[in-house]
């Protein structure tokens, strides 16, 4: 008995103990546990910060400040920046830079004043980013001084220093860089000949320039070969003034972007690795002797939009092709260009491996109106057209049904172009039969066997219950032997759009579908 009353004396002790330390720990104040972490973390949790935040925390202590002068993502951008505006184009305009320009001179300084911390360090730069408005002299001293620190990538957006039309000359340090391997580039420069651009860039794989002027420059349309762009993945031109003709034959690019360049008449495009390929804004249609030629054998994405029907079109057929959008145009007026309706047709055949298909208004425009051969689509499993879906449409969505051999999911995107042809809700429409926008389906009936039997989900937007859309849609619940899903979506909403679907649904139910699984849907 008196060893165990000692034993429970002896544990009591003990836990009055570690109740003394755990309210001494509390009362001692919390350990700074981020600055133990290693560099290269912190760096990273820095990134999320504004770099004036970063800057500032350079007093906290002399573990805080050595991470700032080593911080290696220099992203000035999260300044307070002046608009970016043009000070050509509006009196305001140019009053409104005019007050910001002392802002501006500060940023400047400032940006210089943390490079030179890295000359005294020598320390390397992964990251220089920043937006300002200066002379060449300043801008080619901050580029040079990054290239002296082994900056990896270079993203600068600049507007000179005075209201002039001066363009910035393309700094040559760049070009023989070593480290460089993405560079981004937002202003009026001006490249250099084609002799000097030869054989640099040896380790940039990323490249985008902006707002690039190459007016009287023909010898840099085949700039982008394998001797100066050897490792180059991702090329981005946009709005290149004075860009006619180019070639692309980078051997290691994956993902071309070309926007906005309006004066483009001919475009080579040829790359065995090339994966994604977006032209948007780069034929008129007044041009005349436009041409392009694509042979990309693994190309899995196209975008094609906003541009005119070239007077020659190659397009070697990629088996890889998954997803594909095309918004080419044609004028209306004048004599029709069979040149063009052939490239049309090289283009269309193309297509034919595609997965996934989006065509747009003016493309079914043309499809409608000329008689544009499509090979049949092999492998086409989804099906996007946007259309008005008036009455001389209806032919080139059955051409194109009739194509589509093993569809499993239709989109209709009916745009309203408020040109009369689509007639408010009419019940009637739904009671109609041997109408002659349903002959002319039922008459369809043979050649869409097959697009009828792999037909799982339909799904219209912008329905306004319009006879087109009517007809559309009962000959697709009559015939689509396999149809899991019908969506209507609702060009505008209502109060009385909750009775309308209650009508429209019991009408649907008047008449018998092909499939027993076939659900409607309002949205």
């Amino acid at each position: 008995m008196q060893f165990h009353a000692m034993e429970t004396r002896s544990s009591k002790r003990k836990k009055l103990a570690q109740i003394e330390q755990q309210n001494d720990a509390k009362k001692q104040p919390p350990t700074d546990q981020i600055s133990d972490l290693p560099d290269a973390v912190i760096h990273q949790i820095l990134l999320l910060l504004p770099i004036k935040c970063v800057a500032q925390m350079s007093v906290l202590s002399k573990r805080w400040k050595f991470l700032w002068t080593t911080f290696p993502d220099l992203d000035f951008t999260t300044l307070n920046p002046f608009p970016f505006v043009s000070t050509k184009t509006h009196k305001k305009a140019s009053n409104f830079a005019k007050c910001n320009h002392p802002l501006s001179s500060q940023k400047l300084d400032f940006i210089t004043q943390v490079l030179s911390i890295r000359d005294t360090k020598q320390k390397d730069i992964r990251v220089l980013c920043f937006r300002a408005r200066l002379g060449f002299s300043r801008l080619n001293s901050l580029i040079r001084n990054a290239i002296r620190h082994n900056v990896r990538e270079l993203d600068i957006e600049v507007e000179t220093e005075f209201e002039t039309d001066d363009f910035f000359n393309f700094p040559r340090c760049i070009i023989g860089s070593e480290s460089l391997q993405v560079l981004k580039l937002k202003s009026g420069f001006r490249l250099p000949p084609s002799s000097i651009m030869r054989n640099g860039f040896q380790s940039l794989h990323t490249l985008s320039l902006s707002l690039i002027i190459l007016y009287n420059q023909p010898s840099l349309s085949d700039m982008f070969n394998e001797s100066s762009f050897p490792v180059l993945r991702n090329l981005r031109l946009d709005l290149c003034f004075g860009l006619t003709q180019i070639r692309v034959a980078c051997r290691a690019l994956e993902d071309l972007n070309l926007e906005r360049c309006y004066q483009l008449q001919g475009l080579d495009v040829c790359g065995a690795k090339i994966e994604r390929l977006r032209v948007s804004s780069c034929f008129d249609a007044f041009c005349s002797k436009t041409w392009v030629r694509m042979n990309v054998p693994k190309l899995e994405n196209l975008v094609w939009k906003y541009n005119a029907v070239t007077d020659v079109a190659v397009f070697e057929n990629s088996n890889l092709l998954n997803e594909a959008c095309i918004g080419f145009y044609m004028l209306k007026e004048g004599k029709v260009n069979m040149g063009r309706l052939q490239s049309a047709n090289n283009f269309f055949s193309g297509l034919s491996h595609a997965h996934s298909l989006t065509l747009e208004n003016q493309t079914i425009e043309i499809l409608s109106k000329y008689n544009v051969f499509l090979e049949p689509f092999y492998n086409l499993k989804s099906l996007e057209i946007h259309t008005g879906l008036k009455k001389r449409n209806v032919q080139a969505l059955a051409f194109l049904f009739r194509n589509s051999l093993i569809l499993n999911t239709l989109i209709l995107k009916i745009i309203d172009d408020d040109k009369g042809e689509r007639k408010q809700w009419n019940r009637d429409l739904w009671d109609m039969t041997n109408t002659e926008e349903e002959k002319y389906w039922e008459s369809q009936i043979p050649s869409l066997k097959s697009f009828l039997q792999h037909l799982k989900v339909v799904k219209i937007q912008g329905f306004l219950d319009c006879a087109n859309e009517v007809t559309l849609t009962k000959f697709l619940l009559k015939q689509g032997k396999v149809l899991e899903k019908m969506i209507l979506c609702r060009g505008y909403s209502n109060r009385r759009d909750t009775l309308r679907r209650q009508k429209i649904r019991s009408q649907m139910m008047g008449f018998s579908w092909a499939s027993s699984n076939a659900k409607v849907e309002f949205q």
